[in-house]
């Protein structure tokens, strides 16, 4: 292929089964093979059943039985009572939004040759202007999937990560440069042809993003849905197989790969992630980060122990200690570690230094100093040398607790800061994805004078519905449920009639956003996982990891570590 936007053509003939679906080098053929026919192993029969984590569910608040997080008790998926002390404390009736919700989840669904394989990223006709909002997001359609997951609907998170695992063994051009080949694409477009009667594939790997960046996370949170699958079906069939083995591989060999990096983290351009745009967090973004994370622990528990993921496996493994130690230790702050930076020598020389990344006092910005609470803390926007960003931001901190990237100290400390700060990042919308904004001299140096990032809107500042899951996950594992609760009784009093807005605007997320496109899927997803969560917490299973017991460092006591 000589460009980055792959083009997949879905003729109707009869395909060549034997062929290796990866390697082959004809456009047509690919798309030609039915997704039933992708997998040769069978799918296992087993009913869908929820296992849990490997902890006590007592400490979610809930009067759940516990169970496990090993990948073997996929093979014996345990039963779990979900009905009687859960059921009793967080039943109530459905919220008229929520057949609503459900309506438009499925008015959004793309199919291809009469299968769905994903949901559009906005289903928003009074819009002129489409732009790429009529693309299947492998970022966007994370609810989506873990909502029909939720519902008993797997099919189409099957057809969803094998078509992307398809798309994934591309060769990726953008101008003369070859991509990784583990990069998975950003986007993708079903073209359909009524008169030839062929469906056509249409992928963006970031040729046609804004700032031409590829998508770091996309790999990662199509790692962490293959383990959602699996999870919630029991079916082993789909991730063992040699295609999904293989894609794991390459996603993991981009990430794994040595060279001249110091740290354990990642190093990445501006605009890789959810902020797709210009907004000052290149270099190792807590977002980045924490998915890293949390894709290496979910793709430790699929590997097949052969000689291949044997080797894989020693990596992963080598990696997650370093990673897991190199957050927790540089990226956490709260308010003692705030102090003690504040108090930092700087120009040290030596092995024993206490500011390793030299960081100056007199760049921490004033605001944090009224935000930090005596109790909380949270992982910082980014670290590198001599710099900190200081800035909190949503997605990062909940998947460092659903992950366990975050310590439980760490987790409770976390949800400690979001009531503590409940009116700077929920306000009247769940949640700020970034506090606090940038504006003036900063905000043109930091974004370019992006028209679209002015202060509280948007990626700066802005609120967004689709969060509301994660803080909702957050919250159930932490063992705060009422957290939750809350959030979503803000987020039902206004979304559903002002027409599921994919983001606020306003210092407290009072305003629809100035450009925000209405019936947007992952708000109206998010919703219905926070919902389904919330009623149902042994739902959390498929999202979440519990901490690895060998993971076990020393840290600095935290002032803010209460729980």
């Amino acid at each position: 292929m000589d460009g980055v936007n792959v083009v997949l053509d879905g003729k109707k003939k009869e395909p060549d089964v034997a062929k290796d679906i990866l390697g082959l080098t004809n456009v047509t053929s690919i798309n030609d093979y039915d997704l039933s026919k992708l997998i040769g192993k069978p799918r296992l029969n087993i009913e869908r059943k929820i296992s849990f984590d490997d902890r006590s569910l007592s400490e979610l608040s809930i009067g759940l039985i516990r169970g496990l997080d090993t990948y073997e008790s996929i093979y014996s998926p345990l039963d779990s009572p979900t009905t009687s002390a859960a059921a009793a404390d967080d039943s109530f009736e459905p919220h008229p939004i929520v057949a609503d919700a459900w309506e438009a989840l499925r008015r959004s669904l793309v199919y291809f040759r009469g299968q769905p394989v994903g949901t559009i990223a906005a289903y928003d006709h009074a819009s002129e202007e489409v732009l790429n909002y009529d693309q299947v997001f492998v970022r966007d359609f994370v609810p989506s999937a873990l909502a029909f997951l939720m519902n008993g609907e797997p099919d189409i998170v099957k057809n969803f990560l094998l078509k992307t695992l398809q798309l994934q063994g591309w060769e990726k051009k953008i101008d003369r440069f070859k991509l990784g080949e583990g990069a998975m694409p950003a986007s993708f477009k079903v073209l359909h042809h009524p008169i030839r009667k062929t469906d056509t594939i249409v992928a963006d790997f970031g040729e046609s993003a804004i700032g031409r960046v590829a998508p770091v996370d996309s790999g990662f949170w199509w790692i962490i849905l293959l383990r959602a699958y699996t999870k919630s079906t029991g079916d082993l069939s789909l991730a063992e197989t040699a295609e999904c083995q293989k894609g794991m591989r390459l996603i993991l060999t981009l990430c794994l790969s040595e060279g001249f990096d110091t740290f354990p983290t990642l190093l990445c351009a501006d605009g890789c992630s959810m902020i797709d745009r210009r907004m000052g967090i290149y270099g190792y973004p807590i977002e980045i980060q924490a998915l890293f994370f949390m894709a290496l622990r979910c793709a430790l528990v699929m590997m097949k122990q052969d000689e291949e993921g044997q080797e894989f496996i020693e990596r992963i493994e080598k990696r997650l200690h370093a990673l897991s130690y190199h957050m927790r230790s540089y990226f956490w702050i709260d308010f003692q570690q705030l102090n003690d930076i504040y108090r930092y020598k700087t120009e040290e020389y030596s092995h024993t230094a206490v500011n390793k990344f030299n960081v100056i006092p007199d760049s921490i910005p004033e605001w944090v100093f009224d935000f930090m609470p005596t109790r909380g803390g949270y992982f910082v926007g980014n670290v590198s040398p001599a710099r900190m960003d200081f800035r909190w931001f949503a997605l990062g901190n909940c998947v460092a607790i659903l992950s366990s990237l975050a310590s439980h100290e760490q987790a409770c400390a976390i949800m400690d800061l979001i009531e503590g700060r409940w009116e700077e990042l929920v306000g009247e919308m769940p949640m700020k994805i970034c506090y606090p904004a940038i504006e003036n001299h900063e905000w043109r140096i930091v974004t370019g004078c992006d028209p679209k990032n002015t202060r509280w809107s948007y990626h700066n500042g802005g609120s967004w519905p689709v969060l509301l899951w994660m803080v909702t996950a957050a919250s159930i594992k932490t063992g705060r449920p009422q957290i939750a609760r809350r959030a979503i009784d803000i987020a039902e009093s206004r979304l559903g009639k002002d027409g599921w807005p994919e983001y606020y605007d306003g210092k407290l997320g009072r305003y629809i956003g100035k450009q925000a496109r209405k019936n947007q899927t992952w708000s109206i997803a998010g919703y219905l996982v926070a919902k389904m969560m919330l009623e149902d917490p042994s739902n959390l299973g498929m999202i979440s990891l519990e901490q690895d017991k060998q993971m076990k460092h020393a840290f600095k006591r935290c002032s803010s570590w209460t729980c």
